[in-house]
């Protein structure tokens, strides 16, 4: 008997293991393969982080003006230095303190010019991007209230107070996010929210002041009266 041809046809494909799917992939996992320059790997760190990287410099700001020239640059400087990151877990906190950065220098930018006569002026207070859409005409005044005060404060003290009272992180975030102790947090946020309590126009009984049983540290606080004017009425 002659040998039995066996039919290719019958033979089981090889099965193909696919990779499994960038966006599935953890911070750390990408922020490796970053470092050994994969593309794919930064573009889905990009999408991923973008919008966070938007909404923190755009509440820092007040106004979407430059924002994405800013949010850009940060970017940039964050996978350029991607071997910097001593812990790639912690890729969008790091993220966040850039931006933090290129927001404060282009800040102190602003001011000097406009003391020197030489800015634009200053932005208008973006209120269809930091209200909540359904924030009352009074409420969207009283946003706009607190942003132009902020915009008088030294731009330190300006960022510590919205990281906290705007964006509501704990003082150790704010401390890492502004690369200061949380002793001149504390300090910064304290100025902020005095000048605040003294200037803020309201029906309630904000101009009296802090009750005698209030902790003189106002950073550790409860948010207090400035702060509570902006919750649930920021997006």
């Amino acid at each position: 008997m002659g040998e039995t041809s066996h039919d290719d046809s019958h033979q089981k494909a090889p099965v193909s293991v696919r990779a499994p799917s960038l966006t599935a992939l953890t911070d750390a996992q990408l922020v490796g393969l970053a470092r050994a320059n994969d593309k794919k790997a930064l573009e889905v760190l990009y999408r991923r982080h973008v919008a966070f990287a938007i909404h923190l410099a755009t509440r820092i700001e007040g106004s979407t003006r430059d924002v994405e020239d800013v949010v850009h640059d940060s970017f940039i400087k964050a996978f350029t230095r991607i071997g910097d990151l001593a812990d790639p877990g912690a890729f969008r906190s790091w993220l966040g303190s850039i931006v933090v950065f290129a927001v404060r220098t282009r800040l102190r930018r602003t001011r000097l010019m406009n003391l020197l006569g030489l800015g634009r002026g200053a932005d208008p207070v973006d209120l269809d991007s930091l209200a909540s859409p359904h924030a009352s005409p009074h409420v969207r005044a009283q946003l706009a209230q607190i942003y132009a005060l902020l915009r008088t404060l030294p731009t330190d003290d300006r960022i510590a107070w919205t990281l906290r009272s705007v964006e509501g992180h704990e003082l150790e975030v704010v401390a890492r996010l502004t690369g200061c102790s949380l002793a001149t947090v504390k300090r910064r946020i304290s100025r902020a929210q005095r000048f605040l309590e003294d200037h803020f126009v309201t029906g309630d009984r904000l101009a009296e002041g802090p009750s005698a049983n209030e902790d003189e540290d106002s950073s550790s606080s409860e948010p207090n009266q400035v702060a509570r004017a902006s919750e649930g009425r920021i997006r």
